[in-house]
């Protein structure tokens, strides 16, 4: 292992509800406080999400990234990682609204559409902080999250093309890591890739350790040597698929977008 690991922090996403947990960042101040935290931890990359600072529902509103963006970037030196998934109920120009404006060193990026179910989650309560987390969770089982591969080549364009942002890529199954191969192949992109393993999302691949070794020998066969990984495993999966990426010399991915726990 001849490289430091690189720690990404995901500190608030747009998964859990505020229910799920008091510890999860809802207000700008909390979303800056518990992000400077993760950095001084350990962190090298911050992926950041916005929610509603009253009642906590993801937001894609520019204006609430710009209440805590400038205070972490004045507090550490962290990579500021904007993401361009917000959540499936947004648009794409609502995505790319704050990271246009803020115009990042480094972007989230889904590698494709597909299914995002967070609806089973709603049978461990039966009461909720805010009345809109049911209906959040539920909306899941009959809406997809879209990223084309229209959507795709415009965020290349808006953040890559005119900021140089660079992307940390999603991959929640095997297809992502092909689409992501034939942009490589196509010279639409800048290696080495940075590509970010995702497992254990309803409508992705699951959480084990035989599915991680299979993206790993998909990104290998597809990829060559032009990428380093990381792994973001949901839920209870998170330590041990992050433990397995270490030992595989990658990198990972925690905080409270991937699990509560």
């Amino acid at each position: 292992m001849p490289d430091k690991i690189i720690i990404t922090c995901a500190v608030t996403g747009s998964i859990h509800t505020p229910t799920m947990s008091p510890n999860l960042p809802v207000t700008p101040a909390e979303i800056a406080q518990q992000a400077i935290a993760a950095a001084d931890a350990g962190a090298s990359i911050l992926h950041l999400h916005a929610r509603d600072p009253e009642s906590g529902k993801p937001t894609p509103d520019p204006d609430v990234f710009m209440q805590f963006l400038p205070e972490i970037r004045r507090s550490c030196d962290a990579v500021i990682n904007i993401t361009t998934g917000g959540s499936a109920v947004m648009t794409l120009d609502e995505r790319l609204a704050a990271p246009d404006l803020a115009q990042p060193e480094m972007a989230s990026l889904n590698m494709g559409s597909m299914n995002f179910g967070l609806f089973p989650m709603q049978r461990r309560y039966t009461e909720w902080k805010h009345d809109w987390e049911p209906g959040f969770l539920e909306a899941t089982r009959d809406g997809i999250f879209k990223n084309t591969f229209a959507d795709i080549e415009k965020v290349f364009h808006r953040l890559g093309d005119r900021y140089g942002t660079r992307f940390e890529f999603e991959c929640y199954d095997v297809g992502h890591i092909q689409t992501l191969a034939f942009y490589l192949n196509e010279g639409m992109i800048e290696k080495p890739l940075f590509v970010q393993f995702v497992l254990g999302v309803l409508g992705g691949i699951d959480a084990s350790p035989e599915n991680l070794m299979h993206m790993k020998h998909t990104a290998d066969r597809l990829l060559g040597d032009n990428y380093r990984f990381s792994v973001l495993a949901a839920g209870r999966w998170q330590m041990p698929l992050a433990t397995m990426s270490a030992i595989m010399s990658g990198n990972v991915r925690v905080g409270l977008e991937d699990s509560v726990w």
